[in-house]
């Protein structure tokens, strides 16, 4: 039985690294650095550096997994349906200075980001459901264990083939992406730069 997906968790954008860089950061930097806008991301990339890790994105997935085993005539089966969570996270301390690339002529800020990482499945264990049959060859063997042990480990490599989809992939690039362009930009108009921001993943066709 193919294991399928249950539920996929809407975007979360962190607001501690878009509130990081506020009005005030702004203000001072209109004072310092008004007549250079790159000057205006290198500093706020030093902030954004401070953040360490971002996640803008998490999804709950559900696999559904059976194992089977027969011995001595009798056979024995188990079904295990597992939730879990898996956060898509950016590393930003390997955000480069050369990540930052500004143009002049249509004043535009580039930030080209690391690839996206992901951290789990973070099983719920009170959700877990198990049904079985077989219990004769369960009562008289150990099959009971070598079905659970099979069960778990199908059952956590279906949850990271989920995570690793293509839609969900692609709501945690557009969710980091927001969330990146966004605190590049607020520095920036705060400081009277007009400029537009845009993110892109390093991989991203240009």
């Amino acid at each position: 039985m193919r294991p399928v997906l249950r539920a996929v968790g809407g975007a979360i954008l962190i607001a501690g690294i878009v509130g990081l860089l506020y009005v005030g950061v702004g203000w001072r930097l209109r004072h310092m650095f008004e007549s250079d806008p790159s000057t205006v991301a290198r500093a706020s990339l030093q902030a954004v550096r401070q953040q360490n890790r971002l996640v803008p994105f998490a999804a709950r997935f559900v696999a559904v997994v059976t194992a089977e085993e027969s011995k001595f005539g009798f056979s024995a089966r188990k079904t295990l349906i597992m939730p879990g969570l898996v956060r898509y996270s950016i590393d930003l301390a390997k955000l480069r200075d050369r990540d930052l690339t500004w143009n002049g002529a249509t004043r535009t800020l580039t930030v080209t980001l690391p690839p996206i990482e992901l951290e789990g499945p973070e099983v719920d264990l009170t959700a877990i459901r198990e049904y079985g049959q077989g219990g004769v060859l369960m009562t008289l063997t150990d099959a009971e264990k070598e079905l659970d042990a099979a069960n778990r480990k199908a059952g956590q490599a279906e949850l990271v083939a989920q995570a690793h989809d293509a839609l969900p992939m692609r709501l945690a690039a557009d969710a980091a992406r927001m969330a990146i362009e966004r605190s590049f930009a607020m520095p920036l108009k705060a400081a009277g730069a007009n400029a537009t921001v845009v993110a892109r993943f390093r991989d991203d066709p240009r």
